[in-house]
């Protein structure tokens, strides 16, 4: 497997010329090695851009099994200092997963947000969500704040935030409120809920917004900003057991009911971890997703022109034998670059290809070789404000580390 260490020069696209468990990319150019200011032990990052820089989220633990959120930032000038956003205490342990991690958030300018989780007294899948904010870019942060008042010891995690346009900030999140067993309901437990919460610029929040009584219990949630407003996107829950990809559209205030990206029809009486990605540019939203339905498992992918009220006919994006672990992002010209894990005989692949809205689509680019495991987490990708696309991963041998590449050409 290549390493991605930063004293190798920018790597080639020559295909041809590399055997197959050391490719890198076809048909996308170039990628230079980026040395993030992360530590031996780092894991699960996080990507977003915030004006000309891109905005770098982990986790890492050091020896005495305290665990820390991490964040740095990459411009022109290179990498900011890591900044600590959190730390464990012993009365206090993160909840640590490889599928629901913590993340920094761009709201504006140098204003961030970072969310975390934290196990509740029940251990187990209790645990719950804590918000931080930082006015400087990283280098100090508020003290947390919960988003959810119920005080029930279930699952609350699977965040997405997203700016809004009076300068606050927004969250959606997986909240297990229903599923606990309280005294007086005897009789079932009930769903996994999608709800919401918005906290304005002047830091006042908002009350809590239930936008969906029944999802599926652990698939990552994603959001972006169209022209008309917010749109979420997350793997809903039927009573007959479909798991579909959903969408919501904050409209002057209030979110729309969820409706299907797609019809898929995948039924499966389980959580297959494994949620979407949406990109949004203007009127032109795209989203990308992981289905089993028919016993075929297959990376999808919807575009839409109108903010997100509708979809076109979704186009097949893997190789044959995806594991998901989707990532979209849209371009200049309209068409979308997917990324995703595609299951090797011996390992997996992190790939990537560009397809148009006309549903036409290029070779598939191969970005690095990994595990297939939950040890490399999910794949991250984002487009800077030159049009590059920068990459991040978990490299999966020990001790584990964030790696990083960057397209040298534009997109």
């Amino acid at each position: 497997m290549l390493s991605f260490r930063s004293s190798f020069p920018a790597l080639l696209l020559a295909i041809v010329a590399c055997t197959p468990s050391d490719r890198v990319v076809a048909g996308i150019g170039e990628l230079e090695v980026l040395d993030p200011p992360s530590g031996e032990g780092s894991v699960w990052p996080g990507l977003s851009a915030q004006g000309d820089r891109v905005v770098l989220s982990w986790q890492e633990s050091d020896e005495d099994d305290h665990w820390f959120v991490k964040t740095a930032t990459l411009g022109d000038g290179g990498w900011s200092a890591a900044h600590t956003v959190s730390r464990s205490e012993d009365d206090a342990k993160f909840f640590v997963n490889w599928a629901d991690f913590a993340a920094v958030w761009p709201v504006d300018d140098d204003d961030l947000a970072a969310h975390w989780l934290v196990r509740g007294p029940a251990g187990g899948y209790d645990y719950g969500i804590l918000v931080a904010r930082s006015s400087d870019g990283g280098e100090t942060w508020s003290e947390p704040w919960t988003p959810h008042e119920d005080g029930t010891p279930t699952e609350h995690g699977f965040v997405s935030m997203f700016p809004l346009a009076d300068g606050g900030m927004g969250m959606v999140w997986l909240d297990g409120r229903e599923t606990a067993r309280r005294p007086e309901n005897k009789g079932p437990r009930g769903a996994m809920t999608l709800r919401y919460r918005a906290v304005g610029p002047d830091g006042a929040d908002g009350p809590e917004v239930l936008v969906d009584g029944q999802i599926c219990d652990c698939c990552q949630t994603d959001a972006a900003v169209a022209s008309t407003g917010p749109v979420v996107v997350y793997r809903d829950r039927t009573d007959a057991e479909i798991r579909d990809i959903y969408l919501t559209r904050l409209v002057d205030g209030r979110w729309t009911p969820g409706a299907p990206v797609h019809e898929d029809g995948w039924h499966i009486p389980a959580c297959p971890v494994n949620g979407p990605a949406v990109a949004a540019r203007d009127e032109a939203v795209a989203v990308a997703w992981f289905t089993g339905a028919a016993a075929e498992p297959m990376v999808q992918l919807a575009f839409s022109g109108d903010a997100g009220a509708t979809f076109g006919e979704p186009v097949t994006i893997d190789d044959g034998n995806p594991l998901g672990r989707v990532d979209v992002v849209l371009l200049e010209d309209g068409s979308a670059l997917v990324a995703w894990m595609e299951r090797t005989p011996d390992a997996g692949e992190v790939r990537v290809r560009r397809v148009l809205t006309d549903g036409r689509s290029g070779v598939a680019s191969v970005v690095t070789t990994t595990s297939s495991g939950r040890d490399s987490g999910f794949p991250r990708m984002i487009r800077d404000r030159r049009g590059r696309i920068v990459f991040a991963w978990t490299e999966s041998e020990e001790p584990r580390t964030i790696r990083m590449a960057r397209t040298t050409e534009a997109f």
